[in-house]
């Protein structure tokens, strides 16, 4: 079909993009040439084809586990509510305490208000998933860095919902915040109406919406090639921001602490393979190559 092929050191050719695609030769036959040297240590941190069934799994029992550990974390509601008096308070301190009233104003254009309920219930797995199948198939040599940084985000974020249990704004008492998807009766979040009690209230901080839109923006304009793809990939942790605001379902701040969950995954990723995980090849041999056995012998 036109494709090229790289040789491994015992003979067998593994399969590699078209001719002309990016990183895409160069990648592979490095990584052949290499793949059945170095230590444990190497071969361990050496970008590899994901697999399909393995992929599956590993997302299935982290999000199950992710969902368990987060309901199972205390609710404690009067500490969140303290907290959560606390970040209002060291707001309007610093004079970035508009939550309320951008909340409010939204509110009161049904359609917008009503459509962020709806994109904060979806996209924000529609997104994440598209961009790891994106990944899978167009990048499969950057795949497993880049969604390690992403489980790693998820991972500290889990360490932060038992720390420093956080009420919503929309929980808040004495405050005027409106709960868009009670009001609107929209179905919304799973953090409101009849759902309410299928997951922890109280794990508002840091904001995964964030950390995880943040994650899909960077990725696709790092790695996309269409100018329009990296200006939606750019808007998205954007809008992101402005619909979670809006809705009341998290401060500001929470925003700042799903950052630092990301940049935590980025450092830990980059520290492990030696690069930040888009300047990884694009491309990897189907299967590890062994070790020619003459050489072996020899």
């Amino acid at each position: 079909m036109g494709d090229t092929t790289v040789r491994t050191l015992n003979g067998p050719a593994a399969a590699t993009p078209p001719k002309g695609d990016e990183a895409g030769v160069k990648g592979d036959e490095a990584d052949g040439n290499t793949a059945a040297e170095g230590t444990l240590w190497q071969r361990l941190r050496r970008p590899r084809r994901p697999r399909i069934w393995f992929e599956l799994a590993l997302i299935g029992v982290s999000y199950w586990l992710y969902s368990l550990v987060r309901n199972a974390v205390p609710e404690q509601k009067a500490e969140a509510m303290r907290n959560a008096d606390w970040i209002w308070r060291a707001e309007h301190a610093i004079g970035l305490g508009f939550e309320e009233a951008f909340n409010r104003a939204v509110n009161s254009v049904t359609w917008l208000i009503v459509g962020m309920n709806y994109y904060y219930a979806t996209l924000h797995f529609i997104v994440t998933i598209g961009v790891l199948v994106w990944l899978y198939r167009r990048h499969p040599g950057r795949y497993a860095a880049t969604r390690s940084v992403l489980f790693l985000t998820t991972g500290v974020a889990l360490v932060g919902f038992y720390l420093f249990p956080l009420a919503p704004p929309r929980l808040m008492e004495g405050q005027s915040f409106i709960d868009t998807v009670l009001v609107h009766h929209t179905w919304g979040s799973m953090a409101s109406g009849d759902l309410k009690h299928m997951t922890n209230q109280y794990a508002a901080m840091p904001s995964m919406h964030i950390g995880w839109s943040l994650w899909c923006g960077l990725t696709i304009c790092a790695l996309a090639k269409a100018p329009w793809a990296k200006i939606l990939g750019a808007l998205y942790p954007v809008a992101t921001l402005v619909v979670i605001i809006a809705t009341a379902n998290h401060f500001w701040m929470d925003a700042v602490g799903g950052i630092i969950c990301l940049m935590f995954g980025f450092a830990v990723v980059t520290a492990w393979y030696g690069a930040l995980p888009f300047k990884l090849p694009r491309w990897v041999p189907t299967r590890e190559p062994e070790p020619d056995l003459e050489l072996a012998r020899a």
